[in-house]
């Protein structure tokens, strides 16, 4: 089934989208969002053909909803992309994905300015509908891209079987979302997987509302303020606004359902949960090439402190070895190819997509152990950096940095932090005649990149650890940053 027919339903009176983005609440129903989904494919079909990519730059809206359903009704492929990104980090997507058109608001569209034909949804004229393109699961729908771990950012594409492959993991993750009253709702926003398919996508699906709301910075105030004015009953936060949450003390009433990922709570988040939010905190876990692949569901068995759950039904989700092989010791966290929720492949890199897998397993990059059921997760074998909720890849910073006039040579890790898990922390060779301080090269790969990934420490060094072959030996500085760490506590 073609996704966008999946979230539209029957195109009923009732209330799709709770849009708290302006003063007064506004109940948008799956009629009237149907009706802006046709404005927004009609266009489209008279531009594009199915399978070109499209650009969609809008934060938590019903239009940004609209933006993807409309791409989805002809066929084209919607591109999620992030408001918070700088000119650098937008031309990167967009060239790698070949985007010409880019659906947004008057804010969004000066950030593409010059790099693709920005089109104001709200602006777009009501019209006739648009004949439903026809789809299997495969049909690609969605490129999203990964935080760039190694390289440049890789686009996963996904067909149309991707919604459906959420689902039950959703669900789970929510003990069993659909209860009457349910009203969904997260702070993470809609151009990443999580935002997208954790969220916005499986509640219009399940006829569950989702609430719209723009929190320009996250705070317990702010979240309490949504969690009222939208009547939220679940939400899915990642693990730095619970630990914000945690520090500020006040309890949250009238929630059924906390959902979160991304990193592993421990006992003493899942004990606060209880207390202030009134829920046992559901984890799951996924990745943006397959994603809601383990869940917990306190309605169906107890949570494990320290476990991100068991296996979602219709996933088979194991720890192998270096054969590919099923352990019982520590190895691979995997996902056996054809899982529902799995990537197409990497856009325009064959190469790296057969990297991804070991036979028949895709391997996520993490480390973990099966215990009776569950898995726990032990570590990361990439370097990714997991900062305030956001993903954030090493590699496109030092790309960033190395086009400043004064950096020879740098590299960046993630140095253990309280209070976001870890702070971005670059390692910077200056030229012999380089000059720079730490506030001009924050400022300059805020200006290029994103204000969420700029290194917040930057430490200068006369040389950095390298390989015989002129590659930065990363750990050494990753474990440089951890014994900083541990110095300051």
């Amino acid at each position: 089934m073609n996704m966008a027919q999946h979230c539209l339903g029957a195109g009923t009176k009732a209330t799709a989208i709770v849009d708290l983005t302006g003063p007064e609440t506004r109940h948008v129903s799956y009629a009237e969002l149907g009706d802006m989904t046709t404005r927004v494919a009609a266009w489209l079909s008279q531009r594009v053909q199915a399978g070109d990519r499209v650009g969609v730059l809008l934060s938590q809206d019903p239009w940004c909803a609209a933006a993807h359903l409309g791409c989805w009704t002809i066929g084209a492929v919607s591109v999620p992309l992030f408001k918070l990104f700088k000119h650098d980090a937008l031309q990167s997507r967009i060239d790698d994905s070949g985007v010409n058109l880019v659906l947004t608001d008057a804010e969004g569209a000066a950030l593409v300015q010059g790099l693709a034909e920005p089109v104001l949804v709200s602006q777009l004229e009501p019209s006739s509908p648009v004949p439903m393109y026809a789809v299997d699961a495969t049909t690609p729908a969605v490129l999203i891209y990964t935080s760039g771990t190694t390289g440049t950012p890789k686009g996963a594409l996904h067909g149309h079987g991707v919604l459906t492959g959420h689902l039950p993991g959703v669900s789970l993750s929510h003990d069993h979302l659909g209860a009457p009253d349910d009203c969904l709702w997260t702070p993470a926003d809609w151009a990443w997987i999580g935002g997208l398919f954790d969220v916005l996508m499986p509640g219009l699906a399940l006829g569950v509302p989702v609430v719209a709301a723009r929190l320009e910075k996250f705070s317990a105030d702010g979240c309490r303020e949504v969690t009222r004015r939208g009547a939220v009953r679940n939400v899915f936060f990642p693990p730095t606004a619970l630990r914000m949450l945690k520090a500020d003390g006040r309890q949250i009433s009238g929630l059924r359902s906390v959902a979160s990922g991304g990193e592993p709570l421990g006992a003493e988040m899942l004990a606060w949960g209880v207390e202030c939010l009134g829920v046992t905190i559901n984890e799951f876990y996924g990745q943006t090439e397959c994603n809601m692949v383990v869940s917990s569901c306190q309605a169906d068995f107890a949570a494990r402190p320290g476990c991100m759950g068991k296996p979602v039904p219709g996933f088979d989700v194991a720890v192998v070895d270096a054969n590919g092989d099923r352990t019982t010791a520590e190895g691979d966290i995997a996902v056996r190819r054809g899982a529902p929720s799995m990537m197409l492949g990497y856009w325009n890199r064959p190469a790296e997509t057969a990297d991804k897998f070991r036979g028949d397993w895709l391997i996520t990059g993490d480390r973990g152990v099966v215990e009776d059921g569950y898995i726990r997760f032990v570590g990361r074998e990439d370097d990714v950096i997991t900062s305030a909720g956001y993903r954030i890849g090493p590699a496109e910073i030092e790309d960033c940095l190395l086009t400043h006039p004064a950096v020879a040579t740098c590299g960046v890790v993630g140095k253990p932090c309280p209070t976001r898990t870890e702070r971005v922390k670059a390692y910077v060779v200056l030229k012999p005649d380089g000059v720079a301080d730490e506030q001009e090269l924050q400022q300059w790969v805020k200006d290029r990149l994103a204000t969420y990934s700029y290194p917040r420490e930057i430490a200068f060094l006369d040389a950095l650890p390298m390989t015989v072959t002129g590659k930065v030996i990363r750990r050494e500085l990753k474990q440089r940053a951890r014994e900083e760490a541990a110095a300051e506590t």
